[in-house]
């Protein structure tokens, strides 16, 4: 038996604003973060669990103090029982009846459950010697459904239900598994469609996609209607017409502006046109989704829980579902949505990108693509080419395709320099840009003589 020691938190931030990487219609600047958690033991084995929760900058430090609350009730327990039991670990802490009043099942405190929950998967992953992906994929139908709490989701998946899908994917599992060691997982990319690149850099983006093996790029849609346009004919012009393109308006639109602008926007042939409205508008989806059939609408990177994944399946608002690693309570929620979407015959293409969410998603997607829906036709894994080089085990992707990783674990683990130098906000780096910006903002002699009080460029060095 092996105790946790401590669990430990860290606010840590990247100036991605400084090259406008993630900028879109909503989120013009920002700082790619995440509230990285640590769980140490008092094992012998030197294994670390590790998971964190993305978010884009200030409110960072809130999202961490959140996963601090929780390090108490931790401290203390046995390793080894919870690791077994993450069903059970997983009801204990979201049903945790005065933090569940904090939500309940949404926001800060459930996004800070779901970091403590996959850093439990890491570390049971490194303890076992296996890839997140393989150790789910090698539980039997009874281990998994174990692993979902069924409640508010019986009216669309029972654990019968759940128990059938798993069993009839069973016999096929290591054809599976081999197929996807030898061609891995279809990806797309977003690199190319940031809406703060300019058109040199969206061109050279496209083509670098189509030279890399990317069959689908994603364009930022929503700032301004003609610019889209512009800028989706450019992009298309560059691509030519056998790659796809998807545009992403990241909540920007009302329903009845978000049909408009999609009409304006079909003609240029879409994949599926993501986040259209606000994420927690179910009908507001559904009717954007019954006007502009049949462009398939793309949503889930903001849902809660699994309980908004029920409805928007159950209302017909969602053609292409998109979990997030870090948006829900972990990996356990997310095996609820999988099951959810794979009962229901909706698609799965996981957000990806910002800080860690590529080596994190990629383990659920081939945990799905082997032992619940059994395909990867029609589906894509996002891929943004930034910050891998700060993890472990960055992700592999070539030839237009996520490789499976070998390494043990869940692939949240942040290198030490990194998690030094990005801290927030004493690391080196911030240290520096606030000494930047300290003298940026130094008064300049006038021709007279008088010091003249001019302000720092604006810009010039992002606020977290």
């Amino acid at each position: 038996m092996s105790r946790i020691t401590s669990v430990s938190t860290r606010d840590v931030r990247f100036p991605t604003s400084r090259e406008r990487h993630g900028s879109d219609a909503m989120n013009p600047s920002p700082d790619y973060s995440a509230a990285y958690v640590e769980i140490t033991t008092d094992a012998d084995d030197g294994h670390v669990g590790a998971g964190f929760v993305f978010t884009i900058g200030r409110g960072n430090e809130v999202q961490a103090a959140a996963v601090d609350a929780l390090s108490a009730g931790l401290v203390g327990q046995d390793a080894e029982a919870l690791c077994a039991d993450l069903g059970g670990t997983w009801r204990s802490l979201v049903h945790d009846s005065q933090f569940r009043w904090l939500g309940p099942e949404k926001g800060v405190m459930h996004m800070a459950i779901g970091a403590v929950v996959n850093a439990l998967w890491d570390l049971r992953a490194k303890r076992a010697g296996l890839p997140l992906w393989e150790l789910l994929a090698g539980l039997t139908p009874e281990e998994i459904a174990d692993l979902v709490d069924f409640r508010y989701l019986s009216d669309a998946l029972t654990r019968d239900e759940a128990l059938e899908l798993l069993r009839a994917a069973e016999p096929g599992r290591a054809e599976r598994r081999q197929a996807l060691l030898d061609h891995g997982f279809p990806a797309y990319t977003t690199t190319p469609g940031w809406l703060g690149y300019d058109d040199e850099r969206l061109i050279a983006r496209c083509r670098e996609a189509v030279a890399d093996g990317f069959t689908q790029i994603k364009l930022k849609v929503g700032g301004d209607l003609e610019e889209d346009v512009r800028r989706l004919r450019l992009a298309r012009e560059t691509v030519g017409a056998g790659i796809a393109i998807a545009v992403d308006a990241n909540q920007r639109w009302d329903v009845d502006e978000a049909v408009a602008w999609i009409e304006r926007l079909t003609p240029f042939g879409l994949a599926w046109v993501e986040e259209p409205t606000s994420p927690d508008d179910v009908l507001g989806h559904a009717e954007i989704a019954r006007r502009i059939a049949p462009v398939p609408v793309a949503t889930g990177e903001h849902m809660p829980n699994r309980v908004v994944a029920k409805q928007l399946i159950q209302a017909g608002a969602v053609s292409v579902l998109q979990i997030d690693a870090t948006r829900v309570a972990g990996v356990n929620e997310n095996i609820a949505i999988l099951l959810l979407a794979a009962k229901h015959g909706v698609r799965v293409c996981p957000h990806a990108g910002g800080v860690g969410l590529c080596e994190a998603v990629q383990h659920l997607s081939m945990f799905d693509r082997i032992a619940v829906s059994g395909t990867d036709q029609g589906r894509y894994l996002e891929y943004v080419d930034h910050l891998h080089e700060h993890f472990v085990t960055p992700v592999d992707v070539h030839d237009g395709r996520y490789w499976p990783p070998s390494a043990p674990g869940a692939g949240a683990e942040m290198l030490a320099t990194s998690l030094t130098a990005y801290a927030y906000p004493g690391g080196p780096v911030w240290a520096e840009a606030e000494a930047d910006a300290e003298t940026d903002a130094q008064p300049e002699g006038t021709p007279d003589g008088r010091a003249e009080e001019t302000p720092g460029r604006v810009g010039a060095v992002p606020t977290p």
